[in-house]
């Protein structure tokens, strides 16, 4: 079952680098950080990483 935890983990941090590159972030950036943070990276994202800004 330690496999299993290593691709859930690996999934999670392929997630955090989609959303961290739909709000315009450095989705490589984010895909390591969340390799060593896991869920804590997650809950970076969602809270502290703003939308992009439209332009007028």
């Amino acid at each position: 079952m330690e496999g299993g935890y290593a691709v859930g983990w690996g999934t999670l941090a392929l997630i955090n680098a989609g959303l961290a590159q739909g709000k315009n972030e450095s989705g490589l950036l984010w895909f390591l950080l969340s390799l060593l943070l896991g869920p804590i990276a997650t809950f970076m994202i969602v809270i502290w990483v703003k939308f992009p800004k439209k332009d007028p």
